[in-house]
């Protein structure tokens, strides 16, 4: 099974993660910051990766660092666990509507980090984060876990609906691109035979 452990500790966070991507979306989730936990106990469940994740930063100051190196270490997590990335799907995308909303993700596990982020929100905050930080973990996830991510809210109304289902898609779009093909399951999906560096 395709597993992975992470540490990161910088002066302003501790981070410890676990993922195993052949999981059944099972989770255990502390970041200290309530709606974060909500979003990324929804990654797990609908991407089917088993998820630990255990933070303590220093959310005295504010929720930026703990949002960060949450989605840095995560990112970096998966993309051990990858490995070479031989066999894997490598593409996913996903349409998740969520009453009123509808969210579009598609991902390519290229080891080429990139974010496109076509989300805006009417509020500043939900419940205690900042919205201006859900950007902030999504460019950390794509560069670390080596993807390109386009994410983009369609149309909605409802903050909380428009960032679930961002969620939501980016943990649908990633279950397909993490699957490995039988049909190529000992070959990097590339011509190059590698992933990462230039097209």
């Amino acid at each position: 099974m395709r597993k992975a452990s992470v540490e990161r500790k910088t002066n302003e966070t501790s981070t410890e993660i676990t993922v195993n991507l052949d999981g059944k979306g099972v989770y255990t989730v502390d970041t200290g910051i309530g709606f974060l936990d909500h979003m990324l106990e929804q990654l797990s469940r609908h991407s089917l990766i088993d998820l630990d994740v255990k933070a303590d930063g220093d959310l005295h100051i504010d929720a930026h660092h703990t949002t960060e190196d949450s989605g840095i270490a995560i990112g970096t997590a998966i993309a051990k666990a990858l490995g070479e990335r031989k066999g894997i799907t490598r593409y996913g995308h996903a349409y998740i509507p969520m009453d009123e909303t509808l969210a579009r993700v598609a991902i390519d596990l290229s080891n080429r980090p990139y974010l496109v982020w076509k989300v805006d929100f009417r509020r500043d905050k939900l419940g205690d984060m900042d919205t201006e930080l859900f950007k902030e973990w999504f460019q950390a996830f794509a560069q670390a876990a080596g993807a390109t991510l386009h994410v983009e809210c369609l149309y909605g109304d409802n903050n909380h609906h428009i960032i679930e289902a961002c969620f939501k898609a980016l943990a649908r779009a990633l279950r397909v691109a993490i699957e490995i093909d039988p049909r190529k399951a000992d070959a990097v999906p590339s011509t190059k035979g590698v992933l990462g560096g230039s097209l």
